[in-house]
């Protein structure tokens, strides 16, 4: 416990992060990173760091480590391979057990496998090439609440696209002007075309 959280770079490979006779399951989440190793950094070491980094290395030491199967929360990269025509980048390939992640969050999701990952000392540069999201973790999403159908009904608009737009606080608008300005524009949006038209030449 002590070796695995002391201070100093981390030697992602002998930590665990680097198992390259594992196979994925099919319930992994699988991710292909191509990265540009630092001089002296080998292609394994840059590929278990980014397996670490997406997954547990950055977990804090608390007492409930004891009850949790931290190897089986690892990220694992199990393959490395040199891309072709281009030297000094590799595309690693790493497995994150569907248990790491929360049911049906994308924002969860993102943030754990590409949140942590961008801009650390042992890679020059990392990019996120592509995933296989397994069936498992997909039929966690249920969609939205209704579809457009229903958003039609309510706003009683139909035959043209709906808009969405978020009003920002501006530091030379005063709080009224702020406040009001979003029920403005809702009466702009939900007016009839032919209003808006009549309104848009009053104004000019």
């Amino acid at each position: 416990m002590t070796e695995r959280w002391s201070a100093g770079v981390l030697h992602y490979a002998e930590m665990g992060y680097w198992q390259p006779d594992y196979v994925p399951k099919q319930t992994d989440v699988l991710a292909a990173f191509r990265v540009t190793p630092q001089p002296g950094v080998p292609p394994e070491e840059a590929g278990a760091a980014v397996a670490g980094e997406s997954s547990t290395a950055t977990w804090t030491v608390v007492w409930t480590d004891r009850l949790t199967a931290y190897e089986h929360y690892q990220g694992k990269c199990y393959s490395v391979e040199p891309v072709p025509g281009i030297d000094g980048q590799y595309i690693a390939r790493i497995a994150y057990d569907l248990d790491l992640f929360e049911e049906g969050s994308v924002a969860n999701l993102t943030s754990s496998i590409i949140g942590n990952v961008f801009g650390f000392k042992a890679l020059k540069a990392l990019r996120l090439e592509d995933m296989r999201i397994p069936p498992h973790y997909v039929k966690t999403f249920q969609g939205p609440a209704h579809g457009i159908v229903m958003e039609r009904e309510y706003l009683n608009k139909y035959g043209r696209p709906l808009l969405g737009a978020t009003v920002k606080r501006k530091p030379v608008r005063s709080r009224a002007t702020t406040a009001t300005s979003p029920r403005r524009r809702w009466k702009t949006c939900t007016s009839a075309p032919s209003s808006r038209r009549s309104s848009a030449a009053s104004s000019s």
